[in-house]
């Protein structure tokens, strides 16, 4: 089967220049991701997964390395990059509806197509009943699907999810969680997800790459194996394999090892 590339990082590495001087917060970061791939980042506060979002939204550029989406070199924030963060951003004083076709009108989309593809999009999320409803009246499940929404409207080929349900009780969560993988799967969307949660991770992605900590190399990318990575995330819970895999995960994140490796564990 013939994959087709839509993320190339090459040797990246980013440094921010602060009063203290110079503090680095990537280093040699190089990983490849195929189309409808979901890969989630993994590791500890400070590891620079945020930065690795920033670095592919085009939002930063890199201070060494290179940065290539669908083969072009990403220099400026892309219109083909869908981007949702742990807070919804959606503006109090628009509707449903309105905030849902925001990102159309800034990228001067707003035909009668595109719109009925983003109300459908909310249909789908079981929020057909909300058009008119202002973001303050929504519970924060609710806004996050907005936003999911919203995200997904402009029809970008590769979303960036930083940590967008850490903000939800755990119910809400699991939820979301397939919500995201379901409709992802179904529309072939690419997505880089970042966590802190373990479990999260395992039950949602295709790979999982491990950041060390300050300054963030990759310490492994592991593979997902099809009996936990085929059903949808709450399910995925349920196999006996995941406990076992959750403790081998455990253990490679506080693993003390200065090599960077690529494994893939079956």
């Amino acid at each position: 089967m013939s994959t087709e590339t839509v993320i190339e990082c090459r040797q990246v590495s980013k440094n921010y220049i602060t009063r203290e001087g110079v503090t680095p917060a990537l280093e040699n970061i190089s990983f490849t991701v195929e189309k409808g791939e979901f890969i989630t980042l993994l590791g500890p506060s400070g590891c620079g997964k945020s930065t690795i979002l920033s670095l592919l939204s085009g939002l930063i550029r890199p201070s060494t390395g290179s940065v290539l989406v669908r083969g072009r070199e990403v220099i400026r924030p892309l219109r083909e990059v869908g981007y949702m963060l742990q807070q919804d951003y959606l503006l109090g004083w628009r509707t449903i509806k309105q905030n849902v076709q925001l990102g159309l009108e800034f990228q001067h989309k707003r035909i009668k197509e595109h719109e009925e593809d983003a109300l459908s999009l909310l249909n789908e999320m079981g929020l057909s009943a909300y058009l008119h409803y202002y973001p303050g009246q929504l519970s924060g499940g609710m806004r996050q699907r907005v936003a999911l929404a919203r995200t997904l409207a402009t029809n970008p080929d590769l979303l960036l999810l930083d940590e967008p349900f850490s903000a939800l009780d755990f119910s809400t969560r699991l939820r979301l969680e397939d919500l995201v993988i379901d409709t992802l799967r179904k529309k072939n969307k690419t997505a880089v997800f970042v966590t802190h949660d373990i479990s999260e991770a395992i039950a949602m992605s295709d790979r999982i790459i491990i950041l060390t900590s300050q300054p963030g190399r990759i310490k492994k990318i592991l593979d997902i194996p099809p009996v936990l990575r085929d059903p949808l995330p709450f399910d995925t819970r349920d196999i006996p394999e995941f406990q076992t895999y959750f403790q081998y995960v455990w253990k490679v994140m506080n693993e003390h090892e200065s090599e960077t490796s690529t494994t893939s564990y079956t």
